[in-house]
């Protein structure tokens, strides 16, 4: 049977004057005790042994206030509930449970310089429909269930979960916190249905082996990332809705989780951002008007994105700095920037790619180290080149198209290109490309209504080209020039325009098909090497006769002058006849006098 006791500011008939009283007597009758308390201001710490509840009598939640001056204001171990209270405490841990079981319902606390809730090891806490204020929620090594709490300007982490800790969160919300709104460090959380805003730092952190699954949370307004997990953690995120945060998922360290059905809005840096040999599978997810990079892979990280959509923003896909990734069924669309850019010692894999109204396809740029492989990809309506490949690059298309735009495929310095079943149409500036020293290896490759050429060597680069079709190009089908060489085998160009085959001497055309011209341009020769022969002397050295001529050497300055010459009149009809002396002359005057004037 649950014994009932009151409390009364100035206590009265049956009543205890604080709370304090209550408790002893509830603890002497070892039994569950029901303590009801009047409204008021009450400067005590609370201790709460046993099945005891704490509870608001007669007025709106927060009517009670307890609040001692400082130091610990409930201390618990047992089986604990309260309910209707504001609990304040300055520099020590307001509530703190040291084992058993507390629930906290309506209430609120406010923690000046200190922990709001200390959940301790092998006890379990439960907040529901409860306010915390400026302090932080701490689970280390317990249990929790948390359900339609607001978090509100934590100084520290609004929620910490660590130490092996275990804690559900629904439906609550987490603002203005100073470092995290939830901190989940080698431990276990999960997140449903929360709202988190004004972090300082990430809004939702997961370190050191931590267990996080997140599921229908909004993330907005925060300074750095949304969510981030490092230091080999692992979890679950699935509808997430972020706006307006540095990075929307941040991933490094070791780290690995999996992303669902996820959208990440107004990112001002980047949209999901990978590194430091961190990984992640990223599905059906979309990133909107990302300020620099979407989908970001940099230093060592290897992320899997299958299915996710890239609309507006800078860059789309960037893989930088010795990171890897593998991308399938991503759509990018609308862009200011490249599409899909892989750089410096990076290795990339895009499978099922849609590329659509970007400046440029794909950029690939590096040493011998980087690399691309492109299958089953389709480009178009781009304003620059479908496929960009510089430094020492290494690429493989395999059954992409490139479509309405400027070039479709260009290689270039000394970077490798190869081409399989891809074809080209509509491109104002050329088909495909190689200049430098670049090597270009393409088999059925088709370039259909090019506006100049479908296929350029120039320079010093090496064109291999078999089974091959070059339609409708306006200037040739083929144009080689410079020293560029390599061959044609079973290529055809057709066509009602241009030329068929322009090239330099340096190209096997084996069974080339074609009924337009096929032009070997011979290279101009080069001039003669000039030869200079430059002799010191003291004095001036003729060899020809000089006439009319002043010289002056040896001097420091020079000073000329020039006397316009008197005008000649001449009589009607007849020649003007020079005078002596009336053409120009010139007058040196020599400031160093040691010179001499021939």
């Amino acid at each position: 049977m649950v014994r009932k006791y009151v409390v009364a500011p100035h206590g009265g008939r049956r009543a205890y004057p604080d709370i304090s009283s209550a408790l002893r007597a509830a603890a002497e009758r070892h039994g569950p005790a029901l303590i009801e308390i009047a409204p008021g201001h009450y400067e005590e710490s609370l201790t709460a042994r046993g099945e005891v509840e704490l509870t608001c009598r007669g007025g709106a939640p927060g009517s009670v206030v307890v609040s001692p001056p400082r130091g610990t204001v409930l201390d618990a171990f047992g089986t604990v509930r309260v309910r209707g209270l504001l609990l304040v405490g300055r520099e020590a841990d307001v509530v703190d449970c040291l084992g058993g079981s507390l629930t906290l319902e309506h209430t609120e606390v406010r923690a000046h310089g200190g922990v709001c809730v200390h959940a301790r090891r092998a006890s379990l806490v439960t907040l529901t429909d409860s306010v915390f204020r400026y302090g932080r929620t701490l689970f280390a090594g317990a249990g929790g269930n948390i359900e339609r709490c607001g978090f509100h300007d934590a100084a520290d982490n609004a929620l910490a979960v660590i130490e092996g800790a275990r804690v559900s969160v629904r439906d609550s919300r987490f603002e203005g916190s100073r470092i995290h709104g939830v901190r989940v460090s080698d431990a276990w959380a999960e997140l449903v249905g929360c709202a988190l805003t004004g972090t300082e730092k990430a809004a939702v952190m997961a370190d050191t082996r931590a267990e996080l699954t997140m599921s229908g949370c909004r993330v907005d307004s925060v300074h750095a990332e949304a969510v981030m997990f490092i230091e080999q953690s692992r979890g679950l995120v699935r509808g997430l809705r972020v706006s307006d945060a540095e990075h929307g998922i941040g991933v490094a360290s070791g780290a690995d989780p999996v992303v669902r059905d996820s959208v990440f809005a107004g990112c001002r840096d980047t949209g999901i951002n990978v590194q430091t040999t961190g990984r992640g599978t990223f599905e059906d997810c979309e990133v909107v008007d990302a300020g620099s990079v979407s989908v970001f892979s940099t230093n060592g990280g290897a992320p899997r994105v299958n299915g996710c959509r890239v609309t507006g923003g800078n860059v789309g896909v960037a893989v930088v700095d010795k990171a890897r990734g593998h991308f399938t069924g991503v759509v990018v669309e609308d862009l200011s920037g490249v599409a899909l850019r892989v750089f410096d010692e990076s290795r990339a894999v895009f499978e099922q790619t849609r590329v659509e109204r970007c400046p440029a396809g794909l950029e690939v740029r590096g040493n011998g180290g980087t690399t691309a492989q492109l299958t089953d990809v389709r480009i178009t309506g781009f304003d620059l080149s479908a496929v960009a490949v510089t430094g020492e690059a290494r690429v493989t298309l395999t059954r992409v198209s490139a479509e309405h735009g400027l070039l479709g495929f260009g290689v270039g310095e000394e970077a490798s290109l190869r081409v399989q079943d891809c074809d080209v149409s509509a491109t104002r500036a050329g088909g495909a490309v190689a200049f430098g020293r670049a090597r270009l290896v393409a088999r059925n490759l088709t370039v259909t209504g090019s506006e100049a050429f479908g296929l350029c060597g120039t320079e010093s680069a090496y064109v291999d080209v078999a089974d091959s079709r070059f339609e409708d190009c306006a200037a040739a089908g083929v144009t080689f020039d410079e020293s560029g060489g390599g061959r044609l085998v079973n290529c055809s160009v057709t066509g009602a325009r241009g030329m068929g085959v322009q090239h330099n001497g340096r190209v096997d055309l084996v069974s080339l098909h074609t009924s337009l011209p096929v032009v070997e341009r011979v290279p101009e020769p080069a001039p003669p090497a000039v030869q200079v022969v430059n002799h010191h002397y003291h004095g001036p050295v003729f060899n020809a006769a000089v006439h009319g001529v002043q010289l002056a050497w040896n001097n420091d300055e020079v000073t000329q002058r020039i006397i316009e010459p008197a005008p000649t009149r001449a009589t009607p009809g007849t020649t003007p006849r020079a005078t002596p002396g009336a053409g120009r002359r010139t007058i040196q005057e020599l400031d160093d006098q040691n010179g001499a004037t021939p």
